[in-house]
């Protein structure tokens, strides 16, 4: 390698001891008699995973709020970025491009936890926090990609429409959408998959699902009621990650 080249890699292990001493991690307490024991006991505590029906029944429905947080939260990130991506890239003048990426960089800077405490004090518990929470910081993820596709279309289809006496707004409807659609579609089904997990997440404030099961479960103790919520969690972050994949295949292809 280069001497630059170990510089750097100098910098980065010099970096990461630097980050050990300063927080004083000693990893070896992991590795002491009664650490392990405290451990097992509180692994062994999960087991068996509460099976009974009305439980299940309370996991279904956690399920299905959670997945309508997701996808409700995804489809306005979908509009808002859009909407925020139209001027980002560039089309009505540098003002405009500055401060919508601006606020794009706001949105998405503070993370989901962060916007869902925000979002339960205006909103009070409950789903609605957890939506508003995932649409505003997605928006901010969705909206940058959404401006760089739009920046990166070639702009011939919708020129040869303007040239040809077609309104601003029916050249980008017809000569520029139908060429980035696909790509919008398959960014934002990416960040349904996100926000699924995220959806589940986002409970521990107070934001409904999955979440909230899993925070009550734990902060009463009830670990057997916690592993079901956890495996709800695995299974629907596998089906949605297939279903999602699957179609963003499709859309691609």
């Amino acid at each position: 390698m280069r001497p630059v080249h170990w510089l750097v890699v100098a910098a980065l292990v010099a970096a990461v001891w630097a980050s050990f001493a300063f927080l004083s991690l000693d990893f070896s307490l992991l590795l002491t008699a009664d650490a392990q024991t405290q451990m097992w006991k509180y692994a062994v505590s999960f087991f068996p995973p509460d099976l009974s029906a009305e439980y299940l029944a309370r996991i279904g429905h956690g399920t299905l709020e959670t997945i309508a947080i997701s996808a409700i939260g995804t489809a306005l990130a979908a509009v808002l970025g859009l909407l925020l991506a139209l001027p980002a890239s560039g089309r009505f003048g540098a003002i405009a491009r500055a401060v919508s990426r601006l606020v794009l960089n706001f949105l998405r800077s503070i993370p989901e936890l962060v916007w869902a405490a925000l979002m339960v004090l205006a909103a009070g518990l409950g789903p609605f926090a957890g939506t508003l929470a995932l649409a505003l910081h997605t928006a901010g993820v969705i909206g940058r990609l959404f401006a760089e596709t739009l920046e990166n279309t070639p702009p011939e289809p919708a020129r040869a429409l303007r040239f040809s006496g077609s309104h601003p707004s029916l050249a980008f409807l017809y000569g520029t959408m139908p060429n980035v659609l696909p790509q919008l579609v398959a960014y934002s089904l990416y960040r349904w998959e996100i926000n699924i997990r995220m959806a589940a997440i986002l409970g521990v404030v107070g934001a409904g699902g999955l979440g909230q099961m899993l925070y009550f479960s734990l902060s009463l103790f009830h670990q057997q009621q916690a592993l079901t919520v956890i495996i709800a969690m695995l299974v629907l972050v596998v089906i949605v990650d297939g279903a999602s994949a699957w179609l963003r295949q499709r859309l691609v292809g």
